[in-house]
């Protein structure tokens, strides 16, 4: 199966290498207009925004957590893409209601220098993890750690789409996104069919794990749907893909991505159902998935998270460069230098993959937990407008989550036990809850604070 691996890694560089123009103007490269200037298309869009969330880590953990956890842990992952919903309204009242041209640039005018300061260390933090966790997932598909066949994998994978993203930019990154798209969902039709065919599918997979409020399941989809509030603002990827277009297309885009892509994930997290509720003692889920699937398959599920790792890949860059270059201006605006960027972010990613952790969740779990220091700046400043919010309330939000966010690093990884002996699950499910409510609370009491400041100077 590595062969036949290698060969679609291959023909899918070289589709992407030809349909990636060189860009020769900054419009195209970091706003991704084609060369007449033109805005993507609704379709080219959509595909773009599903194919860019549904990228290879996405795709296994939903698989894992149907594994584990059945329908309800394929579910919570799902939910998850509910972001688009509050991703799209977020957009709404950025751009089109209050007229800013970034995420920085409203922070920027709410809470100053702090503002970017904190933002950018969580997405800049995202974006490395995204390069990390994609690169990892090809080099598991074609070997054990260490080996030729991984690192050969690995390093391939780099860099053909740093090459490929490196001549176009965004534009390129939409063009391969929308043929990327089609063929991933050409691939899981067959693979659903394939899986349909050959009789697994039934009434008892949703028996399989039986709802109970206590379970890891449920808990985790109690979790998504808390998190779903700020996991967008902090995805540079799609909160990007907010500025392309007029408002009804970006509208549109944000709805139908949102429908497309839960679909998309439940599908294949029915694939770990399957293999769930089949397992004996000692199997794994690709064990479990060989066994009663087969090569094909098996081939047509490795080759879905190809497929996804090299759309993903190529977006996380060109928002990295577009994050330095024009959102940061670390570096003037010019091709070069978003093309540098690029390389950086890439080479971090390398690094991580084969220096640092290769435990896949360890680097990309808490980031649901620290995006939620946004909570309160979208209820408060965003949503709300409120503009009598002190710099100390936005900083003690960062803090608590990023406290959190490491509290829940050092309890899943065994580090720590400060919350006793309850599930990881369970346990991010509390941190959550006080991270969401704290911050809110530190924006009222400091919008209070202002509010009571300003009526004794104009008394």
């Amino acid at each position: 199966m590595e062969i036949w691996l290698a060969g679609l890694v291959s023909a899918l560089a070289l589709i992407s290498v030809l349909l990636s123009r060189r860009v020769t103007h900054e419009q195209g490269f970091y706003r991704g207009h084609s060369q007449d200037g033109r805005a993507p298309e609704l379709l080219t869009l959509i595909f773009s925004q599903v194919t860019t969330w549904i990228f290879a880590r996405s795709l296994l953990n939903a698989a894992i957590l149907g594994f584990y956890y059945g329908i309800w842990g394929a579910l919570a992952y799902a939910a998850y893409y509910l972001s688009f919903l509050t991703g799209g309204r977020i957009i709404d009242h950025l751009r089109f209601e209050q007229g800013y041209d970034s995420v920085q640039a409203f922070l920027a005018d709410r809470f100053g220098s702090w503002g970017t300061r904190c933002y950018n260390f969580v997405i800049g933090v995202r974006l490395v993890s995204e390069v990390f966790a994609n690169l990892l997932v090809i080099g598991i598909l074609f070997g054990a750690a260490g080996t030729s066949s991984y690192t050969l994998a690995v390093v391939g994978l780099a860099a053909v789409t740093l090459l490929y993203s490196m001549l176009g930019g965004l534009h390129a990154s939409l063009r391969t996104d929308f043929y990327q798209m089609v063929i991933f969902l050409v691939v899981l039709g067959l693979l659903l069919v394939l899986v349909a065919g050959g009789g697994h599918y039934s009434s008892e997979l949703l028996s399989f794990k039986p709802f109970d409020i206590s379970e890891p399941g449920p808990i985790l989809l109690a979790v998504a749907l808390l998190q779903v509030w700020s996991y967008p603002m902090h995805d540079p990827v799609m909160m990007d893909r907010g500025f392309l277009a007029d408002r009804e297309t970006t509208r549109r885009s944000f709805l139908h991505a949102g429908w497309i892509s839960s679909l998309c994930i439940i599908a294949f997290g029915s694939l770990g159902v399957v293999a769930g509720s089949n397992a004996l003692d000692g199997e794994d889920m690709n064990q479990v998935l060989t066994r009663l699937l087969g090569e094909v398959p098996m081939f047509l599920f490795s080759a879905s998270l190809v497929i996804s790792a090299m759309s993903t890949l190529d977006s996380t860059l060109t928002s990295s460069a577009k994050m330095l270059v024009v959102d940061m201006r670390i570096m003037s605006v010019n091709l070069r230098n978003g093309r540098i960027a690029m390389a950086l972010f890439m080479l971090a990613g390398l690094a991580m993959v084969f220096l640092g952790n290769k435990d896949l969740f360890s680097a990309v779990a808490v980031s649901g937990t620290a995006s939620m220091y946004l909570v309160p700046v979208i209820f408060f400043s965003l949503w709300g407008n409120r503009r009598n919010i002190p710099v100390w309330s936005y900083l003690g939000s960062f803090a608590l989550a990023l406290l959190g966010a490491l509290l829940y690093f050092t309890e899943s990884s065994g580090h720590s036990q400060l919350l006793g002996d309850a599930h990881k699950y369970t346990k991010l499910l509390w941190i959550c809850i006080v991270v969401m409510v704290g911050g809110c609370l530190l924006f009222m009491i400091g919008g209070a604070t202002e509010k009571q400041a300003e009526a004794v100077v104009s008394g």
